[in-house]
């Protein structure tokens, strides 16, 4: 780990006055530190907002108002979000340890980096890492690794439980630039795809601090949250689902679907919804569906499996959801 210069931050205003080129904020620090160590990241400096005021869970114009420095353990044992947002609780329970929730933050979560083998290997070539470098993944050892929206240049996955129950949601950041001025944005416009610049990986400004998430209303109809990996727990996800689907009148009336363990980016295509509204739930309506999810899905040899992974899985997560018998 390379020095750095520490600052406590007092406030968020000055959390972000005190960001200078090369510094980083920091809370619970569970991805940061790590990547510190390995000297993957190496700020000049560390900005602590681990004691801004911005750890309650509100609600807010029947939605809830979530600050950013909410644990994962705080907010998945939240009433309101057991209550009214089960997806979201069901996602944060299945990531990592109880340790690990007990530490993570809620913006932390969002803005941790991909758990790609290459990257965290310094010595291997890494578009994300090492701009220009290559992407060593393909044609490597690449089982966890996207099947969509991968590029040329990067097949790196986000890591994320939560941000995938957060897509479905449609949740939207806070966030507070230099100079105090305040910034609303869609959890589909936060994450980049890698095209030709994987390590540009968010639509964050240089110095841009998340303060809160919100949450609209809740959708009609059932969630669930389904996560397929290689153990039980503190695993990443090879494939998960967040699904919230409504059915009346023997017709699918509400979707809402997004995807984990297979896209640079927690996954969500409208196509996918657009083949379930208005449909019958029957196993070919939900076959229709996972054919429109995985119409350009592409795997990269050892990661083949994921695609008819992804296809069971989709469709066992709306079965359960409509209570259509497999």
């Amino acid at each position: 780990m390379k020095m750095f210069a520490y600052t406590r931050a007092q406030s968020a205003e000055a959390a972000v006055a005190a960001i200078v080129d090369g510094a980083k904020f920091i809370a619970g620090g569970t991805n940061l530190l790590d990547l510190m160590k390995l000297q993957i990241e190496a700020p000049s400096a560390l900005i602590d907002i681990s004691r801004l005021d911005l750890a309650q869970v509100e609600p807010l114009d029947g939605g809830v108002r979530i600050g950013a420095l909410v644990t994962n353990s705080d907010l998945a044992a939240h009433p309101l979000i057991r209550a009214t947002y089960p997806v979201l609780a069901r996602a944060l329970l299945s990531g990592a340890s109880a340790q690990l929730r007990n530490k993570a933050t809620t913006g932390g979560n969002l803005m941790q980096r991909t758990r790609c083998y290459y990257f965290y290997d310094t010595a291997a070539p890494c578009n994300k890492r090492a701009p220009g470098t290559g992407c060593n993944a393909q044609g490597g050892f690449n089982r966890i690794h996207a099947i969509l929206g991968a590029s040329d240049d990067c097949i790196a996955t986000h890591p994320s439980d939560m941000a995938v129950a957060l897509r479905a949601l449609d949740a939207v950041l806070v966030t507070l630039l230099r100079g105090g001025d305040r910034r609303r944005i869609a959890i589909g416009d936060l994450f980049r795809l890698p095209g030709g610049t994987p390590a540009v990986e968010h639509s964050l400004m240089p110095g841009e601090l998340i303060t809160h998430i919100e949450l609209p209303p809740p959708p009609p109809g059932a969630q669930a949250y389904r996560k397929v990996r290689d153990r039980a727990s503190y695993a990443f996800a090879l494939v998960s689902v967040a699904a919230v689907i409504a059915v009346e009148g023997g017709v699918i009336t509400s979707a809402r679907l997004a995807f984990g363990g297979v896209a640079p980016v927690p996954w969500r295509d409208p196509a996918v919804e657009a083949a379930l509204i208005g449909q019958p739930p029957t196993a070919a309506t939900f076959e229709a569906s996972a054919d429109a999810l995985l119409a350009d899905a592409r795997g990269q040899g050892h990661n083949d499996f994921k695609i008819p992974l992804m296809r069971r899985t989709l469709v066992a997560t709306l079965r359960e959801l409509t209570g259509v018998a497999a």
